[in-house]
């Protein structure tokens, strides 16, 4: 009898959710972009590892992107999200898309793989290096789009070259491997993860090159400037027929949550990517080349999440 009472005791306790999981979500864009698998390679490891140590299951979501991902964190809508660096320090300060309504609870728990800013140029256009694409046809990204804003920056702060001194084009970066290999334009710039379909696109279609800007000195200034740029390498082979490296810079793929998540929680999530660090690197070629440091890279450290601060301090990294 004890026995029947103590099962039916158990069962009781299942049915209400006494034993139940506890789910966390994080947001990050759409399928076929590289948010997504990021966020599934980060729920795998914590539900492989710590799923137990945290009665905590992790799922994924794909959805708008940055700004939604931290507006939905605001709002509690999501506990976690990926954003790109630049996207985060805006929603911290109140500025660009938040412009008046800074998001001061908003932290980082760390940055993941560099999106850079990668200028493709067609190899017969005779542009070997920054300030040779005066007078050329160059593709600052379409109207409105962050590309144009983080080109047009680049552009204000150099000191002998403007846009004025280049042929202006704004096309959408879906649309510059055909107008590259049609020679419609000369070059163009494009903020992305590598590897990417675009340029692999481009690359077999046309001989082309990528143009390091670590040699800039806008570039560089602006790398000082804003804690929202890092600077990342492009490895040679990556595109036919780049066969060198190229040092470039730009935001970083950033995970962001909210001062209400538990810290436990935060610390267990960046535990599963400290402490499977190789395991993860393999599960998409975006991730080949980080360093656990590059983790802390791209972002204020007064704006990181304690839980998140206590597992890089125990790896010896803070």
């Amino acid at each position: 009898m004890k026995k029947l009472i103590l099962g039916a005791l158990s069962v009781a306790m299942l049915s209400t959710g006494a034993f139940a999981y506890k789910y966390i979500s994080i947001g990050t864009g759409g399928v076929t972009g590289v948010y997504y698998p990021t966020g599934g390679a980060i729920c795998r490891l914590f539900n492989k590892y710590y799923k137990s140590a945290t009665n905590t299951k992790c799922s994924v979501e794909s959805t708008g992107g940055s700004v939604y991902n931290i507006n939905a964190i605001k709002n509690g809508e999501l506990d976690f999200g990926i954003a790109q660096s630049d996207v985060v320090y805006q929603a911290y300060h109140g500025e660009g898309k938040f412009k008046g309504k800074p998001f001061k609870g908003l932290r980082v728990v760390m940055t993941i793989h560099p999106e850079l800013l990668t200028f493709v140029v067609r190899k017969d256009s005779g542009i070997k290096n920054f300030f040779d694409q005066k007078g050329h046809r160059i593709n600052i990204g379409n109207p409105g789009s962050g590309n144009e804003a983080a080109v047009t920056m680049l552009f204000n702060k150099c000191k002998k070259l403007s846009l004025k001194d280049i042929k202006v084009e704004q096309l959408k970066a879906s649309e510059c491997p055909n107008a590259l290999k049609d020679k419609k334009i000369d070059g163009y710039y494009y903020m992305v993860g590598h590897p990417t379909a675009n340029i692999k696109d481009a690359a077999n279609s046309v001989d082309i090159d990528l143009i390091s800007l670590d040699n800039v000195p806008a570039a560089q200034e602006l790398v000082a400037e804003k804690p929202y740029y890092a600077w990342g390498v492009i490895p040679a082979g990556m595109y036919k027929g780049v066969n060198h490296p190229t040092k470039t810079y730009g935001v970083k793929a950033t995970l962001v949550t909210s001062d209400k998540m538990d810290e436990k929680t935060v610390y267990y999530l960046t535990k599963a990517i400290l402490d499977h660090f190789d395991q993860f690197k393999r599960m998409h070629p975006a991730y080949k080349n980080l360093t656990k440091k590059d983790l802390l890279k791209g972002f204020d450290l007064n704006m990181m999440h304690p839980g998140a601060k206590k597992a890089f301090k125990e790896e010896g990294l803070l």
